[in-house]
């Protein structure tokens, strides 16, 4: 049905990994052959299978995918991932708060803060959004991948709004705006870099990285993955680095962190694309010492979903959406202002 490939491809990206098992070694665990070691802690499971979901990319150690010839060490965290999620059926209430910015009886539009997952996974069965929305709310629909309420996603780093449907018609119909690229989406984020162009358009399939399946890639020719387009416009130059907005027409897993490592300007202490560390600026003390703090006052992506608008499933009314940046954010943004004016460490 046309409505159920709507619902799924506002929710694409969806063949993540689940995390099934996880160790973390003993120190002193002598050097064992990754194969070796899960041999011994996973029920029968045999070798074979282990080998194989290595050559997959499903076993992580300290979260990089390793061949099965991988050493364990002491202290060395070991995950084995795969595609479906281990306890899908056991979805549970809980009483977490939610900064609810509308509600009504067909949608709720929620302000998710950072370090919230969206929906359990990747070892996340508890305190994710899915959970906090079956305690403050009696009934919601479920989507194609049985998901209450859900019509699109945001990262678990990444603050800001998204809408979730109370009806079935109302999920229907968000998702098929989704689908049509007629809902508007908005995003601030902080770049490493100067960007050349004030404004410009970022095109390129993105799918899994073949080697690291928690990253994306993006292939500009289209080889494999899934059409994306982000457009950005640069909102203010702040030395080293760029505060940006970008307007998505997809919704990809990544889009936006994925399209900027892309062109050069991966996202300010984005950690799983190499934004935590130094990339812009010599790396002389007083400069490093201000970056460092930085990262620890924003200890995420600098992503934040600003604005968000559709048209009400129920009135036919256009609706429209504001989040205003986060303390973390806001303040790490406060610093490079300051540093871009006086350029007190140079």
């Amino acid at each position: 049905m046309e409505n159920d490939k709507s619902l799924e491809a506002a929710l694409e990206g969806d063949d993540e990994l689940y995390e099934h098992f996880q160790f973390t070694a003993d120190p002193g665990q002598a050097p064992l052959r990754v194969d070796k070691y899960l041999m011994n802690r996973i029920e029968n499971a045999s070798r074979n299978r282990i080998q194989a979901a290595a050559k997959a990319g499903q076993i992580h150690v300290n979260q990089r995918p390793v061949k099965s010839n991988y050493k364990v060490k002491g202290g060395d965290r070991v995950q084995v991932l795969f595609s479906h999620p281990p306890y899908e059926n056991l979805l549970l209430a809980e009483d977490l708060p939610l900064d609810i910015v509308y509600e009504d009886g067909s949608l709720v539009v929620i302000n998710k803060a950072a370090g919230m997952v969206v929906h359990p996974g990747h070892g996340n069965y508890s305190g994710t959004l899915v959970n906090a929305l079956l305690h403050h709310f009696e009934k919601l629909p479920q989507n194609v991948q049985q998901r209450p309420g859900l019509v699109h996603r945001i990262d678990k780093d990444t603050s800001g709004l998204l809408v979730v449907a109370k009806t079935e018609t109302a999920m229907t119909h968000l998702a098929q705006q989704f689908f049509d690229k007629t809902s508007e989406r908005e995003y601030l984020a902080l770049v490493w870099g100067r960007m050349e162009e004030e404004s410009g358009t970022v095109e390129g399939h993105i799918g899994r990285h073949p080697k690291n399946r928690l990253q994306m890639t993006v292939n500009p020719e289209g080889e494999h993955g899934k059409p994306a387009v982000t457009h950005f416009k640069v909102v203010e130059p702040l030395g080293y680095v760029t505060l940006i907005s970008c307007r998505l027409e997809t919704g990809r897993t990544h889009q936006i962190r994925a399209h900027m490592k892309h062109i050069g300007h991966t996202l300010f202490n984005d950690a799983r694309y190499g934004g935590d560390v130094l990339l812009k600026g010599t790396a002389f003390t007083k400069y490093k010492q201000f970056v460092d703090n930085c990262f620890q006052q924003l200890p995420r992506q600098a992503l934040h979903a600003k604005t968000l608008g559709f048209i009400h499933p129920a009135t036919g009314q256009k609706m429209a959406f504001e989040a205003p940046l986060p303390d973390d954010f806001s303040g790490v943004l406060e610093r490079w202002r300051h540093y871009a004016r006086h350029k007190s460490l140079e």
